[in-house]
This record gives C-alpha cells, sequence and structure tokens, in this order.
C-alpha cells in the first residue's frame, strides 16, 4: 500500500492521514469502498493499531471517510467532504499565488502552471 517514512519529522498517524488523502483524491479508493481494517493496516505497516485508529479518525472529521458500527471504515463520496477543507485549500492556494506573483510569476503562469504545465510555458 505505502510505507512509513520514520526519518519524516511528521508523526507517524500524519502521514497515514496524508497517504490514505492521497489515495483517496486520486481514486485509488472509490467511494464507498472499504478500507483495509485498523488491525490489518496495523500489521501490514507494522505499527500500533492505536496510531491507525487516529489516522482514521483524522480523515473521519475531515470528511474524507465514514464508519460503519461493525462493519469497517469506508471512503466517503466527494460530496461528503467537508466544504470548509475546499475553502482551506482555496484560501491557501490565494496566499501562494500572492507569493508567486511577489516572486515574479503572472497571473497566466500560475494559471498554466495549475492547468497542468509547466510556469514557464
Amino acid at each position: 500500500m505505502f510505507a512509513i517514512n520514520y526519518r519524516d519529522s511528521r508523526p507517524i498517524y500524519e502521514q497515514i492521514v496524508d497517504e490514505l488523502r492521497k489515495m483517496i483524491i486520486s481514486g485509488v479508493f472509490a467511494p464507498d469502498e472499504k478500507l483495509p481494517s485498523v488491525r490489518i493496516l496495523a500489521q501490514q505497516l507494522a505499527i500500533n493499531p492505536n496510531t491507525i485508529q487516529r489516522a482514521y479518525r483524522e480523515l473521519e472529521l475531515s470528511g474524507y471517510i465514514y464508519s460503519v458500527a461493525g462493519k469497517g471504515n469506508f471512503v466517503a463520496g466527494r460530496h461528503d467532504v467537508d466544504a470548509g477543507r475546499a475553502q482551506a485549500l482555496l484560501a491557501r492556494l490565494r496566499e501562494t499565488a500572492k507569493e508567486l506573483r511577489y516572486l515574479g510569476m503572472d497571473d497566466e503562469q500560475i494559471a498554466a502552471y495549475l492547468k497542468g504545465g509547466a510556469p514557464n510555458d
């Protein structure tokens, strides 16, 4: 699935949250697909199940997954992800764009990059 980087300064649960979020966003996991159980993922990553549970709780609070008692954890649909998350990302994007302008990029270069091109195209 993925590996834990023990040299990373971030806590292990944050690494798990980030990796699972990336996998959900990229479509590796489909909406309503069941995630590996806490126990199975803990065994695969050779870490404490409480760490996986904390990561799952963070993802659930963010709206990326939901849990069903006795059934497990499942990927939430895109419409279920916290709308506040989108607003927070847009605010970060706005701040990043300001900094890029300060560094000499114009809006067209920024837009081209966001569309998948290179900033100097």
